[in-house]
């Protein structure tokens, strides 16, 4: 193990100075054992991605060393600073190499070399770099979309094809880091949640809830060639977990996006439905009625109005069986538990059942 981490601490050195003009020293074989250091960390991460205690050690000791830089006045290097980067840690170097102009030509070109063999040759992971390169850039586009048109505003999200492009994207993402380490989903979801702009980021979702499996064996085989080993739908659970144990999130979902919306959403996934209507039942509990106004008003600033909750109701009411069946089962047993009355003013489930029928 101490191996290993020195193994890691030298090649943190490797990556820092690959900035830097000392890069003008570097020789072809300089730089072929540092791509060679790299492929043994991508290795590395890959062998023990699902090792916790092996994680979370290299992550301590890439969050020691730039601390300890920080402290002695140097930049930190970012992109290596956590178990997460080795996995690409040799695209790092190389975009940084390439990016640096006081690399000399002759290594310039022995990287050029490394980065476009010809065809079929593959490294020890069977792999070929600029492929992995290529899939960096995609990332990072995809990061880039999720970002683009923050504000657009589209009420047809399920036919929106930048949403559509967006929330493809996010789960194609979501596959790729699960397939790296067990809590990289959530942790990227987290990450999203907090960098990007919230109603964006939730329609995205919602979006991505809503994708539909391959609908033929051909479809499939196209995943499969694409690297994808899980269909959207499935790859969409870990979506799925993830919005349901974050309240504060879910509650967000559950207000920001449209109730058209959330209906489609909630007719899909039976689990978020049921969160959905616990949501709506404990914002109806929220509201009394105003005798002088004869209205059912919040006391909060925060709650939600009648109208709104009204109009939520009436979409789930409009969805077809079973989710229809399952909202007025749930108004009806929570009108019997206010006491089952039928006048007007008594019980906001007497209130909103009424309401519902006379919409009908």
């Amino acid at each position: 193990m101490e191996s290993l981490l020195q193994h890691l601490d030298r090649f943190s050195e490797v990556l820092a100075a690959s900035r830097t003009t000392h890069v003008r020293t570097w020789e072809p074989a300089t730089v072929r054992r540092a791509l060679q250091w790299a492929a043994y960390l991508r290795h590395i991460h890959r062998r023990f991605g699902r090792h916790a205690l092996i994680r979370k050690a290299l992550e301590r000791r890439l969050q020691n060393q730039w601390k300890q830089e920080g402290n002695a006045g140097s930049s930190p290097a970012p992109a290596l600073a956590d178990f997460q980067a080795l996995g690409h840690c040799d695209q790092l170097l190389s975009l940084r190499l390439l990016a640096n102009p006081a690399l000399g030509d002759a290594s310039f070109h022995y990287l050029l070399q490394q980065l476009f063999p010809g065809p079929g040759v593959r490294d020890a992971e069977g792999e070929m770099l600029q492929g992995s390169l290529a899939r960096l850039s995609r990332r990072r586009a995809a990061i880039h979309l999720l970002h683009f048109n923050a504000c657009r505003e589209n009420s047809d999200v399920q036919e929106d094809p930048l949403r559509k492009t967006q929330a493809e994207l996010l789960l194609r993402r979501l596959q790729e880091v699960g397939e790296a380490e067990a809590e990289g989903p959530g942790r990227l979801l987290s990450s999203l949640w907090g960098r990007l702009s919230q109603n964006n980021f939730l329609e995205v979702v919602a979006a991505a809830l809503l994708l539909p499996p391959p609908s033929s064996p051909r479809l499939q085989e196209k995943e499969l060639e694409r690297g994808g080993r899980e269909t959207p739908s499935k790859r969409g659970e870990e979506l799925l977990r993830w919005l349901l144990g974050r309240s504060d999130v879910m509650v967000a979902f559950c207000r920001s996006l449209p109730a058209g919306l959330l209906t489609l959403v909630a007719g899909r996934h039976p689990e978020l439905s049921r969160v959905y209507l616990a949501l709506l039942t404990d914002w109806g509990r929220q509201l009394h009625y105003d005798l002088q106004k004869g209205l059912w008003i919040g006391t909060e600033s925060q709650a939600v109005p009648w109208e709104e909750l009204f109009s939520r109701f009436q979409s789930l009411c409009r969805a077809p069986p079973p989710l229809k069946d399952e909202i007025l089962t749930a108004l009806t047993s929570c009108k019997a538990q206010d006491g089952d009355f039928e006048v007007p003013g008594l019980s906001i489930w007497t209130d909103l059942l009424l309401a519902l029928g006379s919409s009908a």
